[in-house]
């Protein structure tokens, strides 16, 4: 019986030995696996996406420092997406200029309030940001004014920013002569 004590020293048996290397083989396999298991995932799966993107990217953004939407290949879709190959290899896509920090006193406030917002004008048209360009000016005072209109009431109302929206896009497209505004966005719009 080798689990009792031995009578003649007193001391429990010798442990007989668990396996040796065999019980540590699978953290060995494993610690030699994951850098070579790594370096293959990061080598061939994300290195090849990454460059793939970034040259989509500098693209993008060679076109949009030049003014121009991204010129895709021919037989291509614009911007990736699914629908009917780009005409002639190339498609002219949104433009936007945008008309900051526009501050106007409050309809109704006696000058106690004020509103500051920027405003984002986007069109299709070609000369587009020259035409804004060449009139920001008359197209900040309208802006100014129609804001200007405004109480604290309308500005308030649940959905004021779209009608807001839809008023600056009338009385921009009716002072330019033409339907050059196709839409507005607000990204800062505060009362004070």
């Amino acid at each position: 019986m080798p689990d009792k004590p031995n009578p003649e020293n007193g001391a429990p048996p010798a442990a007989a030995p668990a396996g040796g290397f065999k019980a540590w083989l699978p953290l060995v396999v494993t610690l030699l696996a994951m850098p070579a298991l790594a370096y293959g995932t990061m080598r061939l799966l994300i290195l090849p996406k990454l460059q793939q993107g970034m040259a989509v990217s500098a693209a993008e953004t060679s076109a949009s420092v030049d003014g121009e939407a991204p010129v895709a290949e021919e037989g291509a879709t614009a911007h990736g997406g699914s629908g009917s190959p780009v005409a002639g290899g190339s498609r002219r896509g949104p433009t936007s200029v945008r008309l900051d920090k526009l501050v106007v006193n409050v309809s109704g406030s006696m000058g106690t309030r004020f509103l500051m917002a920027s405003i984002t004008l986007v069109g299709t048209k070609p000369g587009f940001k020259e035409t804004i360009d060449a009139n920001r000016d008359q197209l900040m005072d309208l802006a100014a004014s129609t804001l200007s209109s405004k109480t604290i009431a309308d500005l308030e109302r649940p959905g004021a920013r779209n009608l807001i929206k839809t008023e600056l896009i009338s009385v921009i497209n009716n002072a330019m002569g033409e339907s050059l505004v196709r839409d507005i966005y607000i990204p800062e719009m505060a009362i004070q």
